[in-house]
């Protein structure tokens, strides 16, 4: 019987051997950033079965926490594709993998040489989370930055106010696909560093990048958790490439109806598009609930 491990003084004793962990974002949220009614009342009842869950999202905490808050999510958090595990017993990060000052200076040289803005994300003193950039050169970057502000949640400041404190736990940008093809390949020449890319706007050709160090993974996040808390298996969902980490690692790995095809192809099962509860639903038949 797991329970809460060092560190986790108010975690409750679990009765069940599985830990579930969701990807947010086209996995359990509907279309419109949500957990709906249907879903919650199956979180509902997963609690009241004694069927540990908990997330592991590309997100920062300040852009989850109010879409988590009510719904059971007690245990350790994965954000950031698993640079940070928030422990909302502590109120507090118990691990986090960040940028070295040679990482972020490399990384902003290849993006600004390819005239692309990118976003620095902080973590500061007092677990306060900000977005820094350099002067914003394309419209899809103002449109990047109001996604920060209004759906994450995140102050979007200029490069000039970044604290002296701050560390910096992941870069992001959105541009031309060859610039940003470009800055992967760089990435790839980097020894501790990994970057998760895909489309943004297809007819437009543009591309989106978030760039992190290596040790940070979901797959990585959810195994540490895993062994904290005395899991002994591990039921994942995902849809996207920054989940094949934690599909490689779990016992069981779910893709959503709306995933990628390499996503579903590396999956165990494909199951229900996120935006009509498939996750909820599958959850019910496969828990009994």
């Amino acid at each position: 019987m797991p329970v809460a491990g060092p560190g986790h003084p108010n975690t409750a004793i679990l009765t069940a051997m599985d830990l579930i962990v969701f990807d947010l974002d086209g996995t359990l949220l509907n279309k419109s950033s949500k957990i709906t009614a249907y879903t919650q009342e199956t979180l509902r009842r997963l609690t009241a079965e004694g069927i540990a869950y908990t997330v592991a999202t590309g997100r920062a905490l300040h852009g989850a926490i109010d879409i988590l808050d009510g719904h059971g999510f007690l245990l350790p958090q994965i954000y950031k594709n698993g640079v940070m595990i928030w422990n909302p017993d502590l109120d507090s990060y118990s691990t986090s993998h960040l940028l070295t000052l040679d990482e972020i200076g490399h990384v902003a040289e290849a993006f600004l040489e390819k005239d692309v803005t990118p976003f620095f994300f902080t973590l500061e003193p007092g677990n306060r989370h900000a977005v820094y950039h350099p002067p914003v050169r394309q419209k899809a970057e103002y449109k990047l930055i109001r996604s920060f502000e209004k759906e994450r949640n995140l102050p979007v400041l200029p490069i000039a106010d970044l604290p002296a404190d701050a560390d910096i736990t992941n870069i992001s940008a959105i541009g031309p696909d060859i610039a940003i093809n470009a800055v992967a390949e760089m990435v790839e020449t980097e020894e501790h560093l990994v970057a998760y890319m895909g489309v943004a706007i297809e007819d437009r050709r543009l591309n989106w990048i978030d760039i992190h160090h290596h040790s940070g993974s979901k797959g990585g996040a959810v195994t540490l958790v895993k062994e904290e808390l005395g899991f002994k298996r591990v039921i994942c969902f995902g849809d996207s490439d920054n989940d094949l980490s934690m599909f490689q690692t779990a016992d069981e790995a779910y893709a959503p109806e709306n995933a990628k095809e390499h996503i579903k192809s590396a999956a165990t099962s494909v199951i229900g598009h996120h935006d009509a509860d498939g996750i909820a639903r599958f959850l019910r038949e496969r828990f009994a609930l």
